[in-house]
């Protein structure tokens, strides 16, 4: 089994064994899953290297930045991936699009470490632990989501992915105390003693009881006071 992953987020990422399967259409979210035996020699993350890039959407606009990863570790057996989990600090999470320092930097980084979204008093950190990875297939296809149209409609899956994935990735993806099961593609490279992971692709951020400005409350999307339950996740990671 191979894998690993670009969130980045976010999200993190890895990968895990090689197993035949069915062709795969579509990122997914489900239940948490059992954590993947690692085995063989560890790989330290390295945090340099490694970040999520995240990005929110609302009809009006947009918000996009990164979150740091901090600690982490990928098991290697050959050039398979058989395990790993990795950390990053949501409290050190960082808005790209506004400037640091400034009073509207401030309100929204308030803003997020709340309990209205992260709750980072209480959950100063979000983990990627991988349960699976298969391979992505010649058939496979990367299924989008159905979104609200506004000017600033949510980036579809099939434009975040990489030009050429080489794996279908899940790991369990814990965030403000809640941990669901992801599933994304992923372009994953070992070699030397080093693997490098590239993804990108959506998650509901609801799942994880980040619901402020639920779209689904909306009682008039025209009227747009709403935030899109979309967030775009960009994982970059980096084991030696």
């Amino acid at each position: 089994m191979k894998l690993i992953t670009q969130t980045g987020l976010f999200l993190a990422s890895a990968l895990l064994i090689v197993a035949c399967g069915a062709p795969n259409e579509t990122v997914e979210t489900s239940d948490a899953q059992e954590v993947a035996e690692a085995t063989g020699a560890t790989l330290t993350l390295d945090p340099a290297a490694s970040t999520i890039a995240w990005t929110g959407y609302k009809p009006a606009g947009r918000h996009f930045g990164k979150i740091p990863a901090t600690t982490g570790t990928l098991a290697v057996e050959g050039d398979k991936i058989t395990g790993g989990s990795f950390t990053f600090d949501i409290t050190g999470l960082k808005i790209e699009d506004l400037e640091e320092g400034s009073e509207d930097y401030g309100k929204l980084w308030g803003h997020l470490q709340s309990d209205d979204f992260f709750d980072a008093a209480n959950h100063p950190t979000a983990t990627f632990e991988i349960t699976g990875a298969e391979p992505f297939g010649a058939d496979d296809v990367i299924a989008d989501k159905e979104e609200f149209e506004t000017e600033y409609t949510p980036a579809a899956d099939s434009e975040l992915s990489p030009e050429a994935p080489t794996h279908w990735i899940s790991g369990n993806l814990t965030m403000r105390g809640t941990t669901k099961n992801i599933k994304f593609p992923a372009t994953v490279n070992i070699a030397d003693g080093t693997v490098t992971a590239m993804a990108g692709f959506n998650i509901d951020r609801t799942a994880w009881g980040l619901s402020y400005g639920d779209e689904s409350d909306a009682v008039d999307k025209a009227k747009d006071q709403f935030i899109y339950n979309t967030v775009s996740l960009q994982l970059n990671v980096k084991a030696n």
